[in-house]
This record gives C-alpha cells, structure tokens and sequence, in this order.
C-alpha cells in the first residue's frame, strides 16, 4: 500500500486550507491511500472514481451508516429494480415541462425576492445573502411548506450537511444530526397525511399521488425524499453559485464573456462543478473484493472517492487546475447528464437526480445577479477564502457594485 507521501493528512488544518495541493501529490504518489482514522480506502483518479460510480461492484451499502441515521432510508441506498421504481417515481419533477412550466417560476420568484433586498443597496455578500437560502427557500416552496418556516429548514439542513461530513465523528455533530432526523419527521408526516387527504399543485402531493407499476411511495419514503433532497438540493446549489461567482472574479475576462454573453452561463457552472465542485468526496462499498489503482481492496470496505481530485487529474482533463469556461475536454452537452466528463454529479445508475434542477437554478440565479449587479467586483480589501473539506465553497463573497 502506497503511504500518502507529503501529502497533508485529510483530517488536518494543512488539508482544510488547501486540499488541491494535497490532490496534485496523491494523483501522481499515492492513487489508492488506507486511511486509518476513517477507516477508509482513498482513491484519487479519473478513471479509479469513475469505476466506483459505474461497476455494480461498488455498492451504496455505506449509506446506511453515513445517511439513514438522519434521513430514513433514501433511494441512495436502493438497488435493482426497487432503485430503477423509486427513482421513476421522483424523476418526472425534476426534467421536462414540470420543471419548466410549474417550477422555473417557484425558481425565479425566490431568486428575485433575495435579490429584491439588496439591489439598490450597491453591495452584498452572495454567500450570506443570497446563495445560502436560494436553494433551501426553493425546495421549501417547491413541496409547498410554509414560507415562515425557512429558519427551520436552514438549521435542519446545516445539521444533516454537518453530519454527513463528519469524517472525525464528533459526538455534537452526531447529536444534533439524529435530533433532526426527529424534528423532520415530527414535522413532515403529519403534512404527508393531509395532503394524501387535500392534495395540491405542489411536489409533495405530486410525491403522494406517484405510482409505477402499482407501487406507491410510503409516508417515510416521502419524508426521507424530502430530507434528502433538502440536503443534497441545498448544500450543492448554495456552494455552486458562490464557488461561480469567486471564479469568475477571479478571471475578469471569464466574467466580461459571460456578462456580454448569457449562454455561457452554463460553460461555467460546468467548469465550477469540475474545478472546484461543491461536494469533493463520495462513499462506496464493494460488495466483492476489488482490484483497483495496483491495490487489492477488500469486500465490504468504505472507499472515498476524491471527486475535487478526480476532476483535476491531468490523465483527463488539459491544465487542470486553471479555471477555463472554454476548455475542449468538458462538452457542456453532456455536462448536467449521466454522459457527463466532470464527476460532481457522480456517474452511473446514482447520477444525481436533481441535476437539471440544479441547472435551471444556476441559470436564473446567475443571470438575475449579473442583471442586478452589472458591474459587480470583489469588496474593497477581501480575498474570499474556501472552507471546508467534505463540501466545500467560499465562506463569504462580499461584492460591490453600481445599482442598476
């Protein structure tokens, strides 16, 4: 088993300030890394994760530890056919005309109602202001809950987010994960039965009255669905829209092209998601043993598939660590589909769901910015830091700009 060489463990303060460093060193050392404090097998490369996600040998066995505890069981853990159902059930509402006719304008009210607030004040903080309850007010309004329980759903989702990354198990984060679990359930069933009884124009009597192949979805499917894509729906969205926009400040000529020309919005959401994603690990478990990297990994084992490295290895992608909306080797075409050459939103039969609805909402969150914002820049003096190592995005992005 090849050792890390010089690269920073993954639960130190070195890694958490700069994980790509770390990423360089492993793709080229060490592709397969036995972690002993997460008792975990790390891989690192292109084609190393990209086999995780596809093989059937890789299960998603791990999730019944890492996200039942707080969501129930969630199709993330579904296979065969019981997964191909589930997923059936869900997918109409996130593609096609019920995604643009019913939800693009739920996505474009909750966008502007943000914006609204600070539009004539010629500063504000994507992070904070905007990016951070996007997402979270959209999928409140999408299931059609009420618009003043916002502060709850944003305290239960930074508690499953804090739990799903806790790779150094502590105790306070679990805590207050499966305390969630509670709360969500205590507050969701209850809605789920009325609106088995009064259903509605809105994705959770949609989630009610779904039936493939005479199979329904229980109450705890729906919660957990619902849980789930609270989590999943957020955390992603909120960094992606804030990791975009640090990019492209960064790389002002990226910015004037995508100002001048709108199409290019989603060239760049796709190189945000490939070169600095939102989500940067994923886990699988080999139901058989596997060879993988020059290394033998035993049947049953976590394997934590290094997506921010993935994305940056240079067997893949050319001049990988240069933020590029016109790179060759990223075809927007395929970018927000299963055929996708970035991993964000991994590969295979567990391809995220959500991704088109993740698109739609970088695309009107973008563009309503940019029209508010036309001249946005970096405030005075900052220099946006990224946090995190689980998920990862700016902490902050303070801006300023003329008032339109």
């Amino acid at each position: 088993m090849t050792s890390a060489g010089h690269a920073p463990d993954i639960l130190s303060p070195e890694f958490a300030a700069d994980p790509y460093a770390a990423y360089d060193v492993m793709l080229e050392h060490s592709p397969v890394i036995w972690h002993e404090g997460m008792q975990s097998y790390v891989i690192s490369r292109y084609d190393d994760v990209s086999r995780a996600f596809k093989e059937s040998a890789f299960t998603t066995d791990n999730y019944g530890w890492q996200l039942e505890p707080v969501h129930g069981r969630t199709i993330l853990q579904m296979s065969g056919r019981e997964h191909a159902v589930r997923r059936a059930l869900v997918a109409p509402a996130f593609r096609g005309n019920e995604l643009e006719q019913k939800f693009r304008p739920v996505i474009e009210r909750n966008s502007a109602q943000l914006i609204d607030v600070f539009r004539g004040r010629g500063s504000a903080d994507i992070v904070t202001d905007y990016a951070r309850h996007f997402p979270i007010n959209v999928i409140v309004d999408m299931l059609g809950l009420d618009q003043n329980d916002h502060v709850r759903f944003q305290r239960w989702y930074s508690a499953i987010i804090a739990f799903l990354g806790n790779l150094s198990q502590d105790e306070d984060v679990t805590a207050a994960g499966l305390r969630t679990h509670d709360e969500l359930a205590a507050y969701l069933i209850p809605i789920i039965r009325d609106r088995r009884e009064n259903p509605g124009d809105d994705l959770l009597s949609a989630l009610c009255a779904a039936e493939v192949d005479g199979t329904s979805m229980s109450d705890e499917d729906i919660k957990a669905f619902c849980s789930l894509l609270l989590a999943a729906g957020g955390e992603t969205t909120d960094k992606a829209i804030a990791s975009l926009f640090r990019n492209l400040l960064a790389h002002p000529d990226q910015l004037d092209a995508v100002r001048a020309d709108r199409t290019l919005v989603a060239k760049a959401f796709a190189e945000t998601l490939r070169h600095t994603p939102p989500v940067h690990m994923i886990m699988r478990q080999p139901a058989q043993e596997i060879e993988i990297g020059g290394e033998t990994i035993p049947a049953g084992s976590t394997v934590t598939c290094l997506i921010g490295a993935a994305n940056r290895d240079p067997r893949r992608f050319a001049n990988p660590g240069a933020f590029d909306i016109f790179r060759t080797d990223l075809p927007t075409e395929t970018a927000f589909s299963a055929a996708a050459s970035h991993l964000s939103f991994a590969l295979g039969r567990h391809f995220c769901v959500g991704a088109l609805l993740a698109k739609t909402e970088i695309e009107v969150g973008v563009n309503q910015l940019l029209d508010a914002m036309p001249d946005l820049r970096l405030a005075e003096g900052t220099a946006p830091a990224e946090r995190g190592v689980f998920t990862r995005g700016p902490a902050s992005l303070p801006v300023t700009f003329t008032p339109a």
